[in-house]
């Protein structure tokens, strides 16, 4: 009997990415699926140009305050240095805007307040009916 020599076989170098693309297909849904769930945020009308005043020939608008301490201020309806509850903020402000429709609506914070009671000073006036807020600044050189 005669033995044929057996070739050897080069080792083949090539790497199989299809696993991997699956594992990234898979992943790329996840994602998809996944972001939009657990991004969360107030919807804010952003300026289209710089901060500029307020014309004179608008209504004066309404303004919504918040202090150092968490109490609420409205400067029209009531004494606007009295602070009054959430509800009364929420009820007055729908009340002027069921009156006057276009009025305007501001929020001002004290520099120490946090930012959470500004949101949730913006979510209330969401709830009572305000298409859109602005917010109150200080100019620079003050």
């Amino acid at each position: 009997m005669m033995v044929m020599p057996r070739k050897r076989r080069k080792p083949v170098a090539e790497i199989n990415v299809v696993p991997y693309i699956d594992v990234m297909l898979v992943l790329l849904i996840i994602f998809m699926v996944t972001a939009p769930l657990i991004t969360q945020g107030v919807k804010v009308e952003l300026p289209k140009a710089s901060a500029e005043a307020l014309a004179k020939d608008t209504n004066p608008p309404l303004v919504a305050s918040v202090d150092a301490e968490g109490n609420y201020y409205l400067n029209q309806g009531t004494d606007p240095d009295v602070p009054i509850s959430a509800d009364e903020v929420a009820t007055l402000v729908a009340a002027h805007l069921q009156v006057e429709p276009e009025t305007p609506v501001m929020v001002n914070g004290d520099g120490a307040v946090s930012y959470n009671q500004i949101v949730q000073l913006m979510v209330l006036l969401q709830r009572a009916g305000v298409p859109s807020v602005g917010l109150m600044t200080d100019s620079a050189d003050n």
